[in-house]
């Protein structure tokens, strides 16, 4: 069993590891989402497996910079997983933004 993964799911040494990492960001980026100025969506291939050996190897991932899902991370085995969980994330996060801006629309004026 391998710790490390290249995007195609197989199973890699270190050393290609650190040879696919030295690719940049091409490489290992599958999506980059800004929304507004203050929140970031980022998918990338990690690959090492997250899951440690417990089930498919969890070699993508994405994080949410600011705003109300900060540091909400989801995990993939896949680049077509990755993809469709990060198109997700950010339609989670714009949801999140709308509950948070009605919320604050609703309050009483006393309470803003």
């Amino acid at each position: 069993m391998s710790l490390f993964y290249d995007r195609d799911g197989q199973p890699i040494s270190e050393e290609q590891w650190v040879e696919l990492r030295r690719h940049g960001e091409g490489y290992f980026r599958v999506a980059s989402t800004e929304i507004g100025t203050e929140i970031w969506v980022s998918t990338v291939w990690i690959g090492i497996d997250h899951a440690f050996g417990r089930g498919r190897p969890m070699i993508f991932e994405t994080m949410v910079f600011g705003g109300p899902m900060a540091d909400d991370c989801v995990r993939y085995s896949t680049a077509h997983e990755a993809q469709a969980g990060h198109d997700a994330v950010v339609t989670l996060v714009l949801a999140a933004l709308d509950m948070a801006s009605t919320e604050a629309a609703s309050e009483p004026e006393e309470d803003r």
